[in-house]
């Protein structure tokens, strides 16, 4: 069998193997980016891009996005992180730093509907997804075939009503330890809450509409019958209020009477699938900030 597995583009971290970024969010003040501008001058970093954001000049919460170039990161970067703590310290800080080379690795949990599994395949062939697709996990077997075409690890586990706590355990046992964003692309099972607290916003979810819109089953006949004007998709991380958690994308097309649930079904799945790439894209770029049940996504 022919593997689909060569990658038509170089990665950013294959073209800039130095770079790190970091993630920041901390109680709003003076002196936050001037204290981390420096700290990153002092250790020889150049710093190529720098975003932040804040709720509130007084009072609120302050975010921060910045990536820096630093000669023999791989080397440095665990000096680099344990000497930033006293920053971190100093101003209350959430904080992470990722080696962009280091390309984070996805699990992919799929029932069905393939459209949404399909789409994260083809970028990261195309080299748009700058991940490492560990596996594909799917109660069904029907794209064993197709997935393992691109040299992936496709792994069955059914799921009934009887065995779903056994399922669940054999799940997590093929994901492992090194898994860093498990995606649900229209995985049509519930999760246990203490698969989500492991996975604490690293588990995105693609919903079929509009959210809070059409909650449950059959969204699009729900949508016909009320005669909608636009339909959409969200994509946000799992929480245990179900399809609650904090949303990290959302988009919209018109639709007019003239469509029926058929034609709405193929104009939401095509929402869905470029909803879910993106913010699996933003995820694995470190551009997500997650505050309460909010998101800071910079973009």
């Amino acid at each position: 069998m022919e593997l689909h597995v060569k990658r038509e583009h170089s990665s950013p971290g294959e073209q800039h193997p130095n770079r790190a970024r970091m993630l920041i969010s901390c109680p709003d003040g003076p002196g936050i980016v001037a204290a981390v501008s420096r700290f990153l001058f002092d250790h020889g970093a150049n710093i190529v891009q720098s975003d932040q954001y804040t709720m509130d000049p007084s009072g609120g919460m302050f975010f921060m996005r910045i990536e820096f170039d630093l000669p023999k990161l791989e080397q440095r970067m665990e000096q680099l992180q344990a000497e930033f703590g006293a920053i971190a310290d100093q101003f209350e800080m959430n904080w992470q730093m990722f080696n962009v080379s280091h390309k984070k690795r996805l699990a992919i949990f799929v029932s069905k509907e393939d459209h949404c599994l399909v789409e994260l395949l083809w970028q990261w062939q195309a080299g748009d997804l700058d991940a490492d697709i560990a596996l594909v996990v799917s109660n069904h077997a029907d794209m064993k075939e197709y997935v393992e075409s691109f040299g992936i690890p496709y792994y069955h586990i059914p799921v009934t009503a009887d065995t779903k706590a056994e399922a669940e355990r054999r799940q997590l046992k093929v994901v492992g330890e090194d898994i860093d964003v498990i995606i649900l692309a229209r995985y049509m099972q519930i999760i246990s809450p203490s698969f989500i607290e492991r996975y604490k916003n690293r588990v995105i979810n693609i919903h079929h509409s509009f959210l809070p819109a059409f909650i449950g089953g059959n969204p699009y006949a729900q949508a016909y019958r009320r005669g909608v004007k636009i339909i959409g998709a969200t994509a946000h991380y799992v929480t245990e209020e179900l399809d609650g958690g904090p949303i990290i994308e959302q988009d919209v097309q018109r639709v007019s009477h003239g469509d029926d649930v058929g034609e709405l079904k193929r104009i939401g799945r095509t929402i869905e699938r470029v909803v879910l790439a993106r913010a699996v894209k933003w995820h694995i770029e470190d551009r997500i900030l997650v505050h309460q049940n909010k998101t800071v996504v910079f973009n």
